[in-house]
């Protein structure tokens, strides 16, 4: 089997996580935590089913520049690498993710709840960097 792909939306409050199916073609959401309890679900999931990439939203300012919100990011990057060792991250830009999460949800009644959001939002990073990968889209 292969290794799983996760997507994590952080925010300093919520953590949204997603993960790819098998085949590493489609985003599905897993749920949302705070940012202590995401590391614990993420290394669970691991010893359970191991993860070979994490996604990570990186929040680059409009312009294009790093700024607080990357450090904060950084920060848990850092904390994500001493709990789970040998499993790559990769930065992946982020911007205009929630306010697309936003848009999606709001097409269904009812579920328009932060905790959506952020788990559509980590759906999204996660889809764009499937999509990009060979592997996933038959390209070389």
């Amino acid at each position: 089997m292969r290794p799983r792909i996760v997507s994590i939306d952080y925010g300093t409050r919520r953590v949204g996580l997603s993960m790819a199916d098998p085949l590493h073609l489609f985003a599905q959401p897993l749920e949302t935590c705070t940012p202590k309890s995401s590391i614990e679900k993420l290394m669970f999931l691991h010893r359970k089913d191991p993860i070979g990439v994490i996604v990570i939203g990186w929040p680059l300012n409009e312009d294009g520049t790093e700024g607080e919100a990357t450090r904060r990011v950084d920060r848990y990057i850092r904390r994500l690498q001493s709990r789970l060792p040998g499993v790559a991250i990769i930065r992946w830009d982020e911007r205009y993710t929630s306010e697309e999460a936003k848009s999606r949800l709001a097409c269904w009644p009812g579920r328009k709840g932060r905790n959506q959001v952020d788990q559509v939002a980590a759906c999204i990073i996660l889809q764009e960097y499937l999509d990009s990968i060979p592997e996933t889209t038959g390209r070389d």
